[in-house]
């Protein structure tokens, strides 16, 4: 199995303005930087579409990864309380239908 090559985003947008320029082929791209076509006529649309955030003020989104790993640990406290006081009460409901 080949291992994936994972580019940075300053070469993928080197690679892909070298494409827009014109100055040369995807296919002489394609071999001067060792990529395949597709993925370098990919990086060129990609540019293209977003272009425009440039000149808008908007950003992309940030990467909130930190945000939901937080979430998700918050999630498993509380599903891991809740269960200890389901067991909890069905304890305390089953010593009070005793006593009656």
């Amino acid at each position: 199995m080949k291992k994936r090559n994972h580019r940075s985003a300053e070469f993928k947008a080197s690679v892909a303005l070298s494409a827009i320029k014109g100055e040369e082929t995807i296919s002489e791209l394609s071999v001067r930087y060792s990529i395949h076509p597709t993925q370098i006529a990919s990086w060129k649309s990609e540019f293209l579409k977003k272009a425009s955030l440039v000149f808008s003020g908007k950003t992309e989104p940030k990467d909130t990864s930190q945000e939901v790993s937080l979430l998700e640990r918050k999630v498993g406290q509380l599903t891991m309380e809740n269960d200890f006081l389901k067991k909890a009460w069905e304890g305390y409901q089953g010593r009070r239908d005793k006593q009656c």
